[in-house]
């Protein structure tokens, strides 16, 4: 490859050239300034061969520097093709023992491509062994989970039972206390089904009672005769304590109505008042 000291060898000295080319300008401006005006024939012809040849020999150096240097980079280059047609026997022996290493690699791959092949057919039979015992085992807790979950919802459903069975009960003795007439009864009596009310208002269960002359509700209330009042019927009396269990309605609030002027009669005893009770609602029921 060329570098700059070589082509430095090939340096034409200008100077001369130069020299020439402002001898041959300034014989045009002599001519110029001697001649007539207008310029006879032979003075224009002198002037413009003068001002040519001047341009002639000052790019004529430049001209010589460069056929220097390409026949120095044609030099160079059939130098450097020798050189590599020289080295040819030696690329062509390293193509051979690349083309040689090549094949080896080749059945190596092979090798190991048909091994890889079998590791991941096993692995895939592994895995879809793996994947179908997943699924029995998933099956499987499903079941058991869902088995469990029933458990606690019959079991959820019995103790709600029995809750509003006993709250049923204090119901009724404050409700007969009330009929007593027995102030101290009625408070303590009173205290206690707060109390009972403010405990199990913590896990969710919240009774209610319909207000006396409050509008009949169906959807809250329920008419102790078993039937549906007339619209517009009006509550006068609870008999049994509504109740809801985390925002759902358990068993509306039995209670009595009166229909225009007709009131209903009051119950007159405990045991009656237990026997008109509604039955509580499942959860499950309550649910749905």
């Amino acid at each position: 490859m060329l570098t700059m000291q070589d082509t430095q060898q090939f340096k034409v000295s200008k100077w001369p050239f130069f020299l020439g080319d402002g001898v041959m300008l300034g014989m045009a401006y002599f001519i110029f300034w001697q001649g007539g005006n207008p310029l006879a024939r032979w003075e224009v012809v002198s002037c413009v061969v003068c001002v040519g040849l001047g341009a002639f020999l000052g790019i004529l150096p430049f001209i010589l520097e460069y056929r220097s240097v390409l026949k120095l980079i044609e030099t160079s280059a059939v130098g450097s093709a020798a050189e590599k047609i020289q080295n040819l026997q030696a690329v062509s022996g390293q193509i051979t023992n690349a083309a040689n290493l090549w094949e080896n690699a080749q059945q190596q791959a092979e090798i190991t491509t048909n091994a890889a092949k079998e590791i991941s057919d096993r692995m895939n039979a592994e895995l879809q062994d793996f994947k179908q015992f997943l699924e029995k085992a998933n099956e499987t807790e499903r079941a058991t989970l869902r088995l469990e979950v029933d458990k606690l919802r019959r079991a959820e459903a019995e103790w709600l039972q029995v809750l509003v069975h006993i709250f049923d009960h204090i119901f009724a003795l404050c409700a007969a206390a009330e009929r007593s007439g027995q102030q101290q009864l009625i408070a303590q009596l009173g205290q206690f089904q707060n109390a009972c009310r403010d405990t199990v208002r913590r896990i969710g269960l919240m009774p209610f009672v319909a207000k006396p002359s409050d509008p009949f509700d169906p959807n809250r209330h329920k008419w102790s005769d078993g039937e549906t009042p007339v619209a517009g019927a009006i509550v006068t009396d609870t008999v049994a304590t509504g109740y809801t269990y985390q925002g759902k309605l358990v068993r509306q609030a039995l209670v009595r109505v009166e229909k225009g002027t007709e009131t209903e009669s009051q119950p007159e005893s405990i045991g009656e008042s237990e026997e008109t009770a509604p039955a509580p609602v499942p959860v499950e029921a309550a649910d749905s």
